[in-house]
């Protein structure tokens, strides 16, 4: 059963009781970073819109030199020397890459760390947001902002798991893709973050 009507106080005790559960950790073989990976964080933006939950999702800029160049993301970034710590952080890096005011914010805890192929170590900040907000985008980090539906999300038909080959190495990893959503590819470290956290709150449909 989908509990679309759970409200942010319960969202916020089942972060605070399981949310160190997850995602699961990836198993890199020993060796494969050659340096201890970087501090970032994500904020995972829900709002309710018309009595629906919706996520909150950036699409970035493209850029040459930028391997994430024109990715499906959340609002994020590493840390930086100005920030106390992760929550911080993603608060302002989603001020500074889509306006999003830290007082139009409302954290509600965080997922477990993840660390990503690119060798950051992820903390992921959930909150709600009141909505409407006005946002105002800076066109050299993020190119689009958009939501989807919790209920589109959760749906099993619309995701997929396929196995990914790390670079100079025999393992694999899981990559999580969903089905385009008005043209926009979902896939990686921000559907696992999706999904995990769909998951952990009971809102994730099973199939059969």
């Amino acid at each position: 059963m989908t509990r679309i009507d759970l409200d942010c106080v319960a969202i916020s005790q089942i972060l605070a009781d399981k949310g160190h559960r997850v995602p699961e950790p990836v198993c890199y073989p020993d060796g494969y970073f050659c340096r201890p990976p970087a501090p970032a964080s994500v904020l995972i933006p829900l709002f309710r819109e018309a009595g629906e939950w919706r996520v909150l999702f950036i699409r970035r800029s493209e850029h040459e030199d930028d391997h994430h160049s024109g990715q499906v993301a959340f609002p994020g970034g590493k840390l930086e020397n100005v920030d106390s710590d992760a929550f911080d952080a993603a608060l302002r890096e989603a001020h500074e890459e889509i306006g999003l005011a830290p007082e139009h914010v409302s954290i509600l805890g965080t997922l477990k760390e993840y660390h990503t192929i690119s060798n950051y170590l992820v903390t992921p900040v959930v909150a709600e947001i009141n909505w409407p907000v006005k946002l105002v985008l800076d066109s050299r980090e993020v190119s689009r902002v958009f939501s989807i539906p919790v209920s589109w999300l959760a749906d099993p038909e619309n995701h997929r798991v396929s196995w990914r080959s790390l670079k100079g190495a025999e393992e694999e990893i899981p990559v999580i893709h969903f089905e385009r959503y008005e043209g926009e590819l979902l896939w990686g470290i921000t559907a696992k973050l999706t999904v995990s956290l769909l998951n952990l709150i009971g809102l994730l449909n099973t199939r059969g």
